[in-house]
């Protein structure tokens, strides 16, 4: 088959300046130990969302739509699903919130759907979100995460748009790890009995996994070395490595050629 890897590109030389700038800008506040991520928040997404509107304007003076609008840039005005769940840790998830949100709702903007931008404005935000995260870090929009503090991410990797990764049992994403549009990582799970019978356990992607367009992967699964789950299948159980699961429930139909000897093929 042909090789047909990514083309470089970069925008225009005066919209690069314009973006290193101000992505330089929001990376001098994260990194100032007293930045007030809420306010970063509100500034940011207010710059995008009403550019013309005066910052000096008295919010009784606008219609009341707007005033909505605008209180809702505020993360201390808005609510997440993750903050319904009982075992949240308080002090990791509301130092993270303001920029979940801030990741939410600038997908959300006018820039979200530029690649070359997204892809930058997200790993400045990454490293103050996430438990870990590697080098080259790809995240393209509207992915997300539930705590965004139970989600450990290796080198290399690319998550592609509209993904969701559950991590609230937590999640570990080896290196060089793709996750194609539409995919679901969960780790936790419900009871069939009761709805708020929850469990929580560690999903782990291994280094090279590949989890293909609308796929699954259940709570607790162990997705080995190399393996691969093909479209809209849903990982129940683990995947050895280097195998190759499809269908609902995902099953073995094929182990990769570069497998070394000894890998099971059962």
């Amino acid at each position: 088959m042909p090789l047909r890897p990514l083309r470089p590109l970069t925008p225009s030389e005066d919209a690069t300046r314009l973006y290193d700038r101000w992505l330089e800008g929001i990376a001098e506040r994260l990194s100032d130990p007293g930045c007030d991520r809420n306010q970063l928040c509100v500034d940011i997404l207010r710059g995008l969302f009403f550019p013309t509107l005066p910052l000096d304007v008295d919010p009784d003076d606008l219609p009341l739509e707007t005033q909505v609008a605008l209180a809702n840039l505020d993360p201390r005005n808005v609510t997440l699903e993750p903050e319904y769940y009982h075992e949240i840790d308080e002090a990791r998830f509301y130092e993270r919130k303001p920029l979940l949100w801030l990741w939410q709702m600038f997908d959300r903007s006018p820039l979200g759907g530029n690649t070359h931008l997204g892809v930058r404005f997200r790993r400045v935000l990454a490293p103050h979100v996430l438990a870990r995260v590697g080098e080259n870090f790809k995240c393209f929009h509207f992915v997300e995460f539930s705590y965004g503090y139970n989600l450990e991410v290796g080198d290399n990797v690319v998550i592609h748009r509209n993904v969701l990764l559950d991590d609230r049992g937590g999640i570990e994403l080896g290196n060089h790890v793709s996750i194609s549009d539409y995919a679901s990582v969960f780790s936790h799970s419900h009871s069939i009995d009761d709805i708020v019978d929850v469990t929580n356990e560690k999903t782990i992607l291994g280094d090279n996994v590949r989890i293909t367009v609308g796929a699954t992967i259940l709570a607790g699964v162990h997705v080995g070395t190399q393996g691969m789950v093909g479209a809209r299948a849903v990982a129940t159980r683990d995947v050895p490595p280097y195998h190759v699961n499809v269908g609902i429930p995902a099953k073995t139909v094929a182990v990769k050629s570069i497998a070394p000897d000894g890998v099971e093929t059962d």
